[in-house]
């Protein structure tokens, strides 16, 4: 199945959506989560920690799933960081949650997982850095540099 994350419909959706649930986010700085999470978060997106082996990253209270962060949290995007033969259970939660789009980091991929995500309208990223894709976009002009989040940082 052909994706339908194209740059400019990436790009429309990172000006829109401000909240991004962090499956696997690691508390430890030498992770890439970590320091993925913190460059979005700094560039002004809410960033929900989703660990169940932490209580706190980046200042965030941390939860144990994503059903959980849902009864707290309004969550646009779903980045993965977790291998990927468990994206589909991943999937099913961000689909049950109301998010809008599931980002697979690089070396995550899921055919039959993005393939349901996507017959739910859920936007699908595979394979791709969330940072790297985020920098390109600014420097092309297709992200707007002003945009601020719904709701101010902690």
């Amino acid at each position: 199945m052909k994706s339908h994350a194209t740059p400019e419909r990436i790009a429309r959706f990172l000006n829109d959506c401000r909240t991004i649930a962090v499956v696997g986010l690691s508390p430890k700085p030498h992770r890439a989560s970590f320091d993925v999470s913190r460059y979005m978060q700094a560039a002004g997106y809410r960033i929900i920690p989703v660990n169940p082996n932490a209580t706190e990253v980046l200042g965030e209270k941390a939860y144990a799933t994503l059903q959980e962060a849902a009864q707290h949290e309004k969550i646009d995007l779903v980045n993965c960081f977790r291998n990927s033969e468990d994206i589909p259970p991943i999937v099913d939660e961000a689909i049950a949650i109301g998010a809008r789009a599931v980002w697979m980091q690089l070396g995550v991929a899921h055919a039959q997982a993005a393939a349901t995500a996507e017959a739910a309208g859920l936007l699908v990223v595979q394979d791709h850095c969330l940072k790297i894709d985020h920098r390109v976009l600014l420097s092309s002009g297709l992200l707007d540099p002003r945009a601020r989040p719904e709701r101010p940082l902690p």
